[in-house]
């Protein structure tokens, strides 16, 4: 049966599971890149953010491979699977000798966030069916990013205490022991629930029925549905500038002679706004169509980067946190619930694959982009650039995604 009241105890363990995803996450946020420069020694910005090229890679790959594993095997293992792979990654951050290693475990912690973060989503949509999307994807939104603020500040303040390394770590550890045993103990199956909801979906287009293969569901959600290519755009942009911010703003913050508590402050109030956020952004999609709060989630993150461009000081910086966390917050559950919206739920789990693989290859692009402005130009040119990248990340949404939810008046590619 779908529908979230009736499967409300399977969505709120599923939203508790996908917290401590993300806190597995936020175990690096506030301490990785300071642990770069104190004991690796690493002085361009290009080096350091080396770990953040591997994690996108390797997530938005994963991603991928989540929603086709995921309707091939079913939900279940691929949660179980990702879980799996974070087993290895707290050990090697505490005891990596040198900073390969450093790189191989981000390459481990993004397998890992690629198979359950995007098997929560698809799970979420299963049970919810199409009434109560945007409110799914703003509850599992906020669980994890709220997971990653809480785990940040922790961080932070253990760094403070104990040492950059190993108390930091050993938090995540926990997590992903916590999470591997209620994946595997509690969690049950729900692709029987997108079976059903197929049983009664109206397609979209005539381009968009159940019959797709990989290959055609890569290339609609990619580039030929005009809302589909629209939100996989924005969410690439919106996680390249999250990658900066990532990589980037601990170091500039830190530069300024800000301490680890307040760094982590910062570190923190981005994702903990973003998490909140979703829990208001998600349902009013539901209510006020997906389109428009993309668009304005875009240009308040691009006003909140701007702000960090040209500030040097923490209240200002934290006010430039909180606008980014609230731009995130509008774009995210929302992004999420239009390709719902237009998917058919045959092939659903798939287009939200191919999706995060855009999304979160915006990581890579992000490090790749911020760190090589950074070392020519320094670290205010290189956000003030993704700044304006971002406000026309917003503008191509308005121009190119058609109605209010990018499924009304059709989506016909072109």
């Amino acid at each position: 049966m779908l529908g979230l009241r009736q499967n409300l105890a399977q969505f709120i363990l599923l939203v508790a599971v996908n917290a401590l995803v993300g806190g597995t996450l936020g175990q690096e946020r506030t301490v990785l890149p300071l642990l770069a420069a104190d004991a690796f020694h690493l002085d361009l910005y290009t080096s350091a953010l080396t770990y953040i090229l591997a994690f996108g890679l390797s997530k938005a790959v994963m991603n991928y491979f989540a929603g086709t594993l995921s309707d091939r095997f079913g939900r279940k293992p691929v949660l179980v699977a990702g879980w799996l792979a974070a087993i290895p990654v707290p050990l090697m951050l505490i005891f990596g000798p040198a900073w390969a290693w450093i790189v191989a475990a981000n390459v481990l912690l993004g397998i890992s966030q690629g198979l359950t973060w995007s098997t929560t989503v698809v799970m979420k949509m299963d049970l919810v069916g199409p009434s109560r999307r945007g409110l799914a994807m703003g509850l599992n939104e906020a669980a994890g990013y709220l997971g990653v603020a809480v785990t940040a500040l922790a961080t932070g303040y253990l760094a403070s205490a104990y040492g950059l390394r190993p108390a930091p770590f050993l938090l995540g550890g926990a997590f992903i022991a916590v999470g591997l045993s209620l994946s595997v103990l509690t969690v049950r199956e729900t692709r029987h629930h997108a079976l059903l909801e197929a049983q009664t979906h109206v397609d979209t287009h005539s381009h968009a029925h159940g019959g797709l293969t990989n290959r055609q569901v890569f290339t609609l959600t990619s580039f030929r549905d005009r809302s589909l290519s629209a939100v996989s755009q924005a969410g690439m942009v919106n996680n390249l500038n999250d990658g900066l911010a990532w990589g980037l703003f601990p170091v500039l913050f830190a530069a300024s002679g800000l301490g680890l508590e307040q760094i982590g402050i910062l570190a923190a109030a981005y994702p903990a706004v973003w998490g909140a956020g979703q829990l208001v952004t998600g349902a009013a999609s539901d209510r006020w169509g997906r389109k428009g709060l993309i668009v304005a989630g875009m240009l308040v993150q691009a006003a909140g980067l701007a702000t960090v461009a040209a500030s040097h000081s923490f209240w200002p910086w934290l006010a430039a946190a909180v606008l980014l966390g609230l731009g995130t917050a509008m774009v995210y559950p929302t992004l999420l619930a239009a390709i719902g919206d237009v998917a058919h739920p045959a092939w659903r789990a798939r287009a939200v694959g191919v999706y995060r693989l855009w999304r979160d290859s915006g990581f890579a692009v992000g490090a790749l982009l911020s760190g090589l402005l950074a070392d020519l130009y320094g670290i205010a040119v290189a956000v003030a650039a993704v700044a304006a990248l971002t406000a026309a990340s917003g503008l191509v949404v308005a121009f190119r995604m058609p109605g209010r939810n990018g499924a009304s008046g059709g989506t016909r590619p072109v």
